[in-house]
């Protein structure tokens, strides 16, 4: 499938500068998001918040091509880049309370906005060719940001509480928006195809390796969820400081730096995504498995077996990535939304079914249940039609 689409490397390396920010800002945050509802609830089953709150994510991705339709592709980006700093001085002003849950809920969202946003935009400047290079370098720029995130953010707990946190994230994104101002300011793309919510799942549906991966992604999602929330309680509930926990997290987070890059550059030139999909799904599962069974206090032990669980991670993450986007091209803004609503999907379901497995079973059966929901997604790997790398492009050229 030939797609319409031009290289443009100087505007990738603003998209990824402004990525790294965006990971720093939402790193300081996301990791404390199930401990701050606790704090303003006063219940450890967290569930229903994230139920609620991606339950909006879900709507606002599937009418989010409508917005770029009418007011632009940097605009869009723009606005809930300011949006999210507003909300974030409501954060900062109040204490954690049943009052302060909608501002989180609604942080939550605009977070999925921005990153779904600048996925278009990144879209618009990327070629098939080069698509796992650029998404590889893409994430592990972003994730070098998340990296930092854990320990900035343990310190801050620590020393200050949620406001030191929420006050450090806006200071980030306000630069975030300086430079995208300045960057994006003559990238404004409109997307033109008029098309409702039922129509773009009917097309998404008509394409069935678009919709295999979206389900891959969705295993994914489901297991960001489920770690996000639930790890951090775990830990603490184990006895464990939140030094402790920010550097077990930041060890945690270092594949996504390590190795997403090679791993797009191994699909574009020498196999295509499916098998390496394959291998990272069950090296997940079994990484995952392991968590139910380890009882050690060990930081060294902890950060170690998280480690090997974002192996998989970082692997599926990329390579879901590059297969993606060597199927559409950057007019696609409707698939994009669509591909980008098994995050908020992935949370509701996981929210859905850990609330029901608290009520019957300890925390740790969490784990489980992820490992369960991952060996699933294979099948649907397995029916993925692979991508040709170059190698193969070339051989049959000869």
């Amino acid at each position: 499938m030939l797609h319409d689409e031009q290289l443009n490397s100087k505007k990738i390396k603003l998209i990824n500068f402004i990525s790294f920010l965006i990971g720093f800002s939402q790193a300081t945050v996301v990791y404390v998001f199930s401990t701050y509802f606790k704090d303003s609830s006063g219940t450890e089953n967290v569930g229903i918040f994230y139920f609620v709150a991606y339950l909006f994510v879900l709507i606002f991705l599937l009418n989010l091509h409508k917005a770029v339709r009418k007011l632009g592709k940097s605009n869009v980006f723009y606005f809930s880049i300011l949006a999210k700093i507003v909300v974030m001085v409501f954060l900062i002003l109040l204490p954690p309370s049943w009052y302060s849950i909608p501002f989180l809920a609604l942080y939550m969202v605009l977070v999925a906005l921005i990153w779904t946003s600048l996925d278009v935009i990144l879209e618009s400047f990327s070629a098939d060719k080069v698509s796992g290079r650029v998404r590889g370098l893409h994430l592990t720029i972003f994730n070098a940001g998340f990296l930092l995130g854990p320990l900035v953010s343990s310190q801050l707990m620590s020393n200050i509480g949620f406001s030191g946190i929420f006050l450090f994230s806006l200071v980030v994104d306000a630069f975030v928006l300086v430079f995208s101002l300045i960057g994006f300011r003559n990238v404004n793309h409109v997307f033109k195809q008029k098309l409702g919510v039922i129509e773009v799942i009917r097309k998404v549906f008509k394409r069935k390796d678009v919709m295999r991966i979206y389900w891959v992604s969705f295993a994914l999602e489901f297991f960001y969820a489920l770690m996000i929330i639930y790890t951090p309680i775990y830990l603490l509930d184990l006895g464990m400081s939140w030094q402790q926990i920010g550097l077990i997290f930041t060890l945690m987070l270092l594949p996504f730096v390590l190795i997403q890059y090679p791993a797009g550059i191994l699909a574009d030139k020498k196999m295509g995504e499916k098998e390496l999909i394959i291998f990272a799904i069950v090296f997940m599962v079994l990484a995952t498995l392991s968590v139910f069974f380890l009882n050690s206090m060990s930081v060294l032990v902890w950060g170690s077996v998280l480690f090997a669980t974002r192996i998989g991670a970082a692997l599926v993450e990329i390579l879901r990535d590059s297969y993606f986007y060597k199927r559409i091209d950057g007019h696609d803004v409707d698939l994009i939304n669509f591909f980008r609503t098994a995050t908020p999907l992935g949370y509701i379901m996981a929210a859905i079914f850990s609330s029901v497995l608290l009520f019957f079973l300890p925390l740790k059966f969490v784990f489980i249940l992820i490992a369960l929901i991952l060996f699933l997604s294979l099948y649907q790997a397995i029916k993925l039609d692979d991508n040709k790398c170059e190698k193969e492009i070339v051989k049959e050229g000869e």
